[in-house]
């Protein structure tokens, strides 16, 4: 395939199918561990999921930042033909990338306990927690380069390998939760062995591309003095996934305060099916950034546009089918994910569709800010990722209970996204590029 000339249309929609289908495997397979783990220890383990989190949300926002920030850089360099560039971003992107893991790793090694207990654990949970991370905590190297090799592969015309990569990894996962967790009966500890041994799995499937003939990607000398220009790229699309952590811990700690345990156990399956939600939505902005960054590298504007306009109207065609099914199930939602109390029950399901209110904007907002790296304007990117992440994000988490009540609580994360997407809305009328 050519991204420089090719149908878009076409291009864009064989990215889609590619990306879409690989992230959404991904996060079935997550749902399913989170279900048994759900049926296996009832609340207490969707609770300690929810607190488990943001560790993940750790390893995943490093290597979006790279994949996102490399891959970029990667396809506008070889827009420009620029090909002794376009390696090197690659080069930089798997040696910083180690780095980051090494010190991921150690920093979660020395602090697991404390790090768990600012997450939101008490006492109750906080050993279904460290059960969990032990085996996870061998395979974060994998939550790391799963995503640069993904991205890097579907700017080497393979997108299709990661796919088959995550499903194969997601398939054993599976069937592993069922015999260790229940046949075994070692609970969230066999969860998180089947977790690790999956995504190891994926890990050495996709690098059965560098020994194939359509590889194109070399490693080049690097030189460090680029390394700013790939953080502040990628850094949007890390701060997009440090999102779901920061809000995860404000919100543990808020529902630990105002709330109970059940509240905890009905946010994390909303959790959950977010990251489902979250993951598709990368989905399509990964499908356009080839096209993007490459046509955008050669000039060619027109392209770019087409592929603009796809975006958007996928975004926000799947976020309002989304919200509509979900709204539809949710106490359905929460039988599926766990053996529920009678109060959990009776609240769970305001609180699954209060939050679901804010997936008719989500994958917009995402595809937005994907968009905006893709074409160099990294400033838009970073400014629409901090709002959702922190700054409005984390103020209405911590205001609306205090002026509209504990219920308020869940409107804080809805409310966020509809102030990003008039913001990046905005932002794309502001540079004509519609």
């Amino acid at each position: 395939m050519n991204v420089l000339k090719d149908n878009v249309r076409q291009l864009f929609f064989r990215f889609l199918a590619a990306a879409v289908g690989s992230t959404l495997a991904d996060s079935l397979f997550s749902i399913a561990d989170a279900m048994m783990i759900g049926h296996y220890h009832g609340p207490s383990g969707s609770a300690a999921l929810s607190v488990f989190s943001p560790v993940w949300a750790a390893g995943f926002c490093v290597g979006l930042m790279l994949a996102a920030g490399g891959s970029a850089l990667y396809g506008n360099a070889r827009g420009r033909d620029d090909r002794e560039s376009a390696q090197e971003y690659f080069t930089l992107t798997l040696a910083f990338g180690g780095l980051c893991c090494v010190l991921l790793m150690l920093g979660i090694g020395i602090f697991r306990t404390p790090m768990l207990r600012f997450f939101g654990a008490d006492d109750s949970i906080l050993d279904l927690c460290l059960q969990y991370l032990l085996p996870v905590f061998f395979a974060v190297p994998c939550v790391v380069f799963i995503n640069i090799l993904a991205a890097f592969l579907r700017n080497d015309g393979d997108p299709v390998l990661p796919s088959r990569a995550v499903i194969a990894g997601g398939c054993v996962s599976i069937v592993g939760d069922y015999f260790l967790i229940f046949r075994m009966n070692m609970g969230i500890r066999g969860a998180g062995i089947t977790t690790a041994a999956g995504l190891y799995i994926s890990i050495f499937i996709m690098l059965s591309h560098f020994f194939g003939k359509k590889n194109t990607l070399r490693l080049a000398r690097v030189r460090w003095s680029k390394l700013p220009e790939l953080v502040r790229t990628g850094f949007p699309s890390a701060v997009n996934d440090l999102a779901l952590g920061i809000v995860a811990i404000i919100l543990n700690r808020q529902i630990r305060r105002y709330l109970d345990i059940d509240a905890l156990a009905a946010f994390g399956i909303i959790t959950q099916i977010m990251i489902t939600v979250q993951s598709v939505s990368y989905g399509i902005g990964q499908a356009a950034q080839p096209i993007l960054s490459e046509n955008y590298g050669a000039g060619y504007f027109d392209r770019v546009k087409a592929c603009l306009r796809y975006g958007i109207r996928t975004g926000f065609a799947f976020g309002i089918v989304v919200t509509a099914v979900i709204f539809g199930i949710p106490d359905k939602l929460i039988h599926w994910f766990t053996t529920p109390t009678q109060h959990l029950l009776d609240i769970g399901p305001g609180i699954i569709r209060t939050y679901s209110l804010s997936f008719l904007f989500l994958p917009f907002n995402l595809f937005g800010i994907c968009f905006f790296q893709s074409i160099m304007k990294e400033r838009i990117a970073a400014a629409a990722s901090l709002a959702r992440s922190a700054v409005i994000s984390g103020i209405l988490t911590l205001l609306f209970p205090l002026l509209f009540g504990a219920g308020s609580l869940f409107y804080a994360i809805p409310v966020t996204e509809l102030v990003v997407c008039g913001y990046l809305l905005f932002s794309i009328r502001k540079t004509a590029a519609v």
